[in-house]
């Protein structure tokens, strides 16, 4: 078995990925690139994960996506190369709020440059890179995984540099058994709902937490919208699974929710999960935005504005590929609704840690 490379480590997907990667004896030995800042971290985290699992090996190399050759050492490289056979890219830049040049260097540029480098990996087998479902940007209807169709506008800087970033890999397919991943929006374990930060629908919690002592929540605007939501498990058992497939080589794939619910109903259930009644009454969208403008309130409810761009945006995911492919390996994504009283026990037990918390601007 040869190494799996990993970019984005010691994040929490890439961390819960090596795990299952582990777990299903897809191989023994892997690589992570980390940067210089992040080393403290990912050594303890690599302790962790070999504490789970014994026997295995953990390297971790000391780089920067955005530098040539991933800014790893030269006496690394030529030892490392051939003995690398999948690489998972996902390093990249998540945040809705991103300024464009930070976005642009880091998920464009960086990209490019593990572009590069994965075309000088002789062994390799398989190139996993994780996209976003929202490349889309502003196109509504319904979204297929074969098209990548520059919008009219993006939404925001990480939408427009994922976009990017996406049309340098799909370049490579003619020269690269890759497999592209596009998840919907992310939240934690269906299971035991740990993530590691509360951002996407963790907004919505911040929000109804800090107006629960109203006599009442109110419904924001009125939307017939759907929010494809995933637990974080769902993306890790699917990528893990498709990394052994050939059915998945050359295949763009949405790991998105096939049964979304519409934002209404979502609010609705978190709202009653959270304060033990339903919401009454509707605020006007137009003014929530306008308000939302404001610094002062968005820290104070811990809302970033760029989150009420997706509460009217009508768009679906077409994800039929995926789930033939995913069908194989019986991995289903596990129902929002659901599973949502984990999510939001979580959320309880640790919304007084800052650490979980975004920097709303």
């Amino acid at each position: 078995m040869g190494i799996h490379f990993f970019t984005g480590f010691p994040g929490f997907i890439t961390s819960q990925l090596i795990r299952n990667v582990f777990k299903n004896e897809i191989t023994n030995d892997i690589a992570v690139l980390v940067l210089q800042s992040e080393l403290k971290k990912a050594q303890k985290e690599v302790t962790d994960i070999l504490k789970e699992y014994p026997g295995r090996e953990i390297k971790i190399i000391e780089g920067d996506i955005t530098l040539e050759n991933l800014g790893i050492a030269k006496e690394f490289l030529t030892k490392l190369k051939p003995d690398i056979e999948v690489f998972w890219h996902l390093a990249a830049i998540y945040d809705l709020a991103v300024p464009k040049e930070v976005a642009w260097t880091v998920n464009v540029h960086g990209t490019s440059m593990v572009n590069d480098f994965v075309l000088t990996l002789p062994n390799l087998k398989r190139y996993m890179y994780f996209s976003t479902a929202y490349v889309a940007g502003t196109r509504e209807g319904n979204l297929l995984e074969t098209e990548l169709i520059r919008p009219l506008k993006f939404k925001n800087f990480y939408e427009e540099t994922k976009f990017e970033a996406e049309l340098l890999v799909e370049k490579l397919k003619s020269q690269v058994a890759i497999t592209i991943i596009r998840p919907g929006i992310v939240r934690g374990s269906s299971e035991t709902g740990e993530t590691i930060k509360f951002d996407g629908p963790y907004f919505f919690l911040n929000m109804i937490d800090k107006l629960k002592a109203l006599p009442f929540i109110p419904y924001i605007g009125k939307s017939n919208s759907t929010i494809n939501v995933v637990p974080v498990d769902y993306i890790i058992e699917a990528s893990t699974f498709l990394c052994t497939q050939p059915s998945a080589e050359g295949k763009t794939l949405h790991l998105t929710d096939p049964h979304p619910h519409p934002v209404q109903e979502v609010y609705r259930t978190m709202v009653k999960e959270m304060t033990g009644n339903y919401p009454k009454g509707r605020f006007p969208f137009s003014i929530a935005r306008i308000g939302l403008q404001i610094p002062a309130i968005r820290k104070m409810l811990g809302v970033e504005i760029e989150t009420m761009d997706y509460l009217m945006w009508n768009a679906s995911f077409d994800c039929t590929q995926a789930q033939e492919i995913l069908r194989k390996g019986d991995v289903r994504c596990p129902d929002f609704l659901s599973t949502m009283p984990s999510m939001i026990q979580f959320y309880k037990e640790n919304k007084a840690n800052k650490i979980f918390h975004i920097q709303i601007k």
